[in-house]
């Protein structure tokens, strides 16, 4: 499976199971996962690959900012998750 960075991923397991999250971040072996409700910019849920259900979906914007390092709210991952919803909604 391929990741990347600005990707809508859903938790397989754990407390968290079938939320929805954008990759912030990689390593080797585990994803570092935002919301902007509960897991926020500055504690990104961090979760092993094998754990979360890849998209197709990822968003441009938020992909853009994190690849050149610019600065994001909260508020900014809460409304990328909202338009990949109402997306989904609208297939």
């Amino acid at each position: 499976m391929e990741y990347s960075v600005g990707q809508v991923v859903f938790a397989k397991s754990g407390h968290d199971s079938g939320m929805a999250f954008i990759i912030t971040d990689m390593d080797e072996d585990f994803l570092y996962l935002t919301d902007g409700r509960n897991r926020t910019v500055d504690k990104p849920k961090k979760k092993k690959r094998k754990h979360v259900q890849v998209t197709n979906y990822s968003d441009a914007e938020i992909k853009n900012k994190l690849l050149n390092g610019e600065s994001l709210l909260d508020a900014d991952f809460r409304k990328a998750l909202k338009r990949y919803s109402c997306q989904d909604r609208a297939q």
